[in-house]
């Protein structure tokens, strides 16, 4: 039996009654909107086959279970990046068993840094498409048949119907939301000066360290993706403050009361 396999039982054993057919990947410092389902069901990675196991600060690394807005939800507190080693085989489990119990919108959130001076920390952008800066990609090597192509593509990744319910979910709460380009980088080391130039030279208005390997593995199993970036600091090189992550966690409760209502609203459009 597959990692996917135990992890399924162990989940679909648990939420009896629950039929959750969207998930949020919550980012650095964004974890506490979890705190916000009813009847809340709380799993650990440890629990769950094959899962990730978080270990930078920020990422609690447990599937919460719930509701929010009369709907059943599942909510990941964590994630792992690329940075962290030899993490690919837990994000595909991670994903491909949200596929596997039935979810089919997911919305992926991250702290990232702006690289436009209007777009400031606190501000709320939806990703309108991606720049994989990372030197690799998650779906190198076999082909994994069963959950999808070997050459998936990647037009629409960011589907614009669930941007277009992001936004319109947005203006309803008065809350203003970008919409931006992000590039994924490896990291962990935050990018130099001549870095964040070149990367908005290649028309990317946001950078971060995590969310393009996710996104792609979604993508290939047929998952429906959203994604939203809080922003916590401007590149280096923008700002006077040094990098660190500590600023990214201090700063991406700026925006948390936003990112709240924004999504328990967006999952009522849905």
């Amino acid at each position: 039996m597959s990692n996917i396999e135990k992890s399924v039982n162990i989940i679909k054993a648990k939420i009896k009654g629950f039929s959750p057919e969207f998930a949020a990947i919550l980012g650095s410092g964004l974890s506490g909107v979890a705190d916000y389902l009813d009847n809340k069901i709380i799993i650990s990675y440890n629990e769950l086959s094959g899962f990730p196991v978080p270990k930078v600060k920020g990422h609690a690394g447990e599937m919460i279970i719930g509701n929010l807005e009369g709907k059943d939800v599942i909510f990941l507190k964590g994630r792992v990046h690329l940075y962290e080693g030899d993490v690919v085989s837990y994000l595909k489990t991670m994903i491909r068993t949200l596929k596997a119990i039935g979810i089919k919108n997911l919305l992926i959130t991250n702290a990232a840094g702006s690289l436009q001076e209007n777009v400031t920390a606190g501000s709320l952008v939806a990703i309108s498409d991606h720049i994989n800066l990372t030197g690799t990609n998650p779906l190198v090597g076999d082909n994994d048949d069963e959950w999808g192509g070997r050459f998936p593509s990647m037009d629409n990744i960011w589907d614009k119907d669930l941007r277009y319910k992001l936004i319109e979910s947005a203006k309803k709460e008065g809350i203003q939301l970008h919409e931006g380009i992000y590039a994924g980088v490896l990291g962990p080391s935050f990018e130099t000066h001549a870095e964040v130039r070149m990367i908005k030279n290649l028309g990317a208005s946001l950078v971060g360290m995590s969310t393009v390997a996710e996104s792609i593995i979604a993508r290939h199993c047929g998952l429906n993706i959203a994604g939203i970036s809080v922003v916590t600091n401007l590149g280096a090189g923008m700002q006077k403050e040094a990098l660190s992550h500590e600023q990214t966690l201090r700063d991406s409760k700026l925006g948390y009361d936003n990112i709240q209502r924004l999504i328990k609203a967006f999952v009522k459009s849905l």
